[in-house]
């Protein structure tokens, strides 16, 4: 079967005989039909139940006209700032501007707009009074209710009261956007569709809502910053398709209704996503700008479930993809598998099969399937729940599969595992055949930290439970004759990390002879429990004093310790020390950082000397996490 690209011009709208569309989806980044784009997803599904969608990639927004390329849809647009929040793609943590759009061709800044979502809507509506606007993607989906906005610092409105869009498709959209199209199509007014699970509306009636919960008013929320630790937590606690409840938050005489999550997809729904007619690269418009950065990353690559129930305090997957696990099945994964064989561009390197976390292969237990996600505790942490199915025996039978097909050499996973979670596993298993045949020469870990009073703040195990993991890694790699490294991403400034915090972790990559060569700051992204705690200064689930490091020199302070031995972070890392109380760490023993200033012997740096060299091991090249 020929696979055509959506329309993106009149001409390409006449080549395919359609007079008008049913939808025309405006996106923050390049046309990709590829399955790991969100629109991708929503415009071949729609197309799948019969609608004909066209896709007005990176517009003009300083054009109204640039949204009027397609023409009036007959029945709505559909808006996506792209496969990243704008302000993420556009602003590094510092709020510098970035230099490289992956999403752009050529890699080009400055396509979009800040807050790109809000201004398309509104972009639209100026060129079309009264077309239904649906807004969807990460960026909407994690602005559906007031947020803390880092860039502004300052708490924002819903962006359905910010934008002219009418409802939010929030979550991954596929059930919702067929029950909105389908809704539109029997000639239901759009501001009629409040029935719609995984969508957003506005009213000013709550007559005809039901059992919801109130929560405080947007001029509450900004009168205290308590109200909205509190606000935000009753929002977590409904994040679970089958417990959450319609949540309501007042605008003055305005109401903004979140409607219940969509249920999860089955594995024949995820199946049948995945199975549509997708081209698998970017528009051949872009061949000539060099192409979109962003596929080389996915292009073989293999996603094999969404969801996670990690419950990371400083991830949005909890708000967007939610915590339920769901997957594809093996035969599913091995017919994509075999079509990516069959590319002129496959070396015969399978780079990743997985997904937010690689080794979750199904939901944490079996209550999840009928019941869903408990409300007041998580699956891992502090310690994991005694109803937690550990168990890889699928992930490893899918992965011997993929390894057995014809021109396939090797099979990676790169999109990082859950340590803790493994470690649970009674089996060795996956362990050891995830040491023999599934890692690049090194393998991505999360511990973030090593301080357990930061750990706890951010969701996740503490240090002796990442010690054990590497001491197994290292013990399976040495049986198996193999010497392969691990990349733990760290995490400097998080809410609750203090200096002594900080020192403590330069003091265990000095112990263990690392050297860092980026840090990721901590990133206050909307949504999450952690971007709640920076803004509030509270830990939204006991309403707990936390300490918040927000002076951009005491943050550097803090991510210089984490790199010591940079010579321009010398001046950095001796007050760090001050500050903590801990000039025992300036001098010349073998657990010192810096040695006294001075002391010009190191040229190359002003790290204190070890009396012993350090003993190697398979932990190094620690990188950022992506934001």
């Amino acid at each position: 079967m020929e696979r055509r690209f959506l329309p993106t011009t009149q001409r390409e709208l006449e080549e395919q005989n359609i007079g008008q569309l049913d939808f025309v989806y405006v996106i923050g980044d390049a046309y990709v039909d590829h399955p790991s784009f969100g629109h991708a997803i929503i415009s071949r599904v729609l197309e799948s139940h019969g609608y004909t969608v066209g896709i007005i990639p990176q517009p003009d927004w300083r054009d109204t006209t640039s949204v009027m390329a397609l023409g009036r849809p007959r029945l709505a647009f559909l808006v996506s700032a792209g496969n990243m929040d704008s302000m993420v793609n556009h602003y590094a943590v510092s709020r510098r501007r970035r230099q490289k759009d992956a999403y752009t061709p050529g890699g080009v800044m400055g396509k979009r707009p800040d807050r790109a979502a809000t201004v398309y809507c509104n972009l639209i509506r100026q060129a079309y009074k009264d077309v239904p606007i649906v807004v969807g993607g990460i960026e909407a989906s994690l602005r559906r209710l007031a947020h803390y906005d880092y860039w502004s610092d300052s708490l924002k409105r819903s962006i359905l009261m910010d934008s002219a869009a009418d409802l939010v498709s929030y979550g991954m959209g596929e059930r919702s956007i067929v029950e909105i199209a389908d809704a539109l199509n029997a000639g239901i007014g759009v501001r009629d569709i409040t029935f719609v699970e995984g969508t957003c509306y506005r009213t000013k009636n709550l007559d005809a809502v039901y059992d919801y919960e109130l929560l405080p008013s947007y001029e509450e929320l900004c009168r205290d910053k308590a109200n909205y630790a509190r606000s935000f937590y009753m929002q977590y606690r409904n994040t679970d398709p089958f417990s959450g409840k319609r949540l309501v938050e007042p605008y003055g005489t305005v109401f903004v209704v979140q409607n219940p999550p969509a249920k999860p997809l089955g594995v024949q729904e995820m199946d049948d996503i995945y199975d549509l007619p997708y081209c698998g690269t970017y528009h051949p418009m872009y061949e000539d700008a060099g192409g979109i950065p962003a596929i080389a990353e996915v292009k073989f690559s293999l996603v094999s479930n969404r969801g996670c129930f990690g419950g990371c305090n400083f991830c949005a997957l909890t708000f967007h993809q939610g915590r339920i696990v769901q997957v594809r099945s093996h035969a599913s994964i091995l017919k994509e598998a075999r079509s990516l064989t069959e590319d002129p561009g496959f070396k015969g390197y399978i780079h990743d099969v997985g997904g937010p976390t690689a080794n979750f292969r199904q939901p944490s237990c079996e209550k999840q399937l009928t019941s869903g996600a408990c409300r007041d505790r998580q699956c891992l942490f502090p310690t994991p729940c005694k109803n937690l199915r550990a168990d890889h025996s699928d992930y490893v039978a899918l992965l011997r599969k993929l390894r057995e097909l014809p021109h396939v050499k090797k099979v990676f996973i790169r999109s990082g595992i859950r340590f803790d979670y493994l470690l649970e596993d009674k089996s060795d298993v996956f362990f050891r055949e995830l040491v023999r045949h599934h890692v690049s020469g090194q393998l991505k870990v999360a511990p973030e930290h090593v301080s357990d009073r930061v750990l706890a703040r951010m969701g996740k195990p503490p240090h002796q439970v990442y010690q054990k993991f590497v001491e197994r890694y290292e013990k399976i790699n040495r049986e198996c004759g193999m010497n392969q490294y691990l990349v733990p991403y760290l995490m400097s400034s998080h809410p609750g990390c203090e200096m002594r915090d900080a020192v403590e972790l330069a003091c265990y990559l000095k112990k263990s002879g690392h050297m860092p060569e980026q840090v990721q700051d901590f990133y206050p992204t909307p949504s999450t429990i952690s971007t709640c705690m920076y803004y509030t200064g509270l830990d939204p689930r006991t309403m707990e004093p936390v300490y918040v490091e927000k002076n951009p020199h005491r943050k550097a302070l803090q991510r210089a310790l984490i790199q010591y031995r940079r010579p321009e972070n010398y001046e950095l890392v001796v007050e760090a020390l001050t500050i903590a109380g801990r000039e025992d760490l300036i001098g010349y023993g073998a657990d010192c950082l810096v040695r006294p200033r001075g002391d010009m012997k190191g040229k190359k740096g002003r790290a204190a000397a070890s009396s012993r060299k350090p003993k190697k091991r398979t932990i190094r090249n620690i990188h950022p996490k992506k934001s």
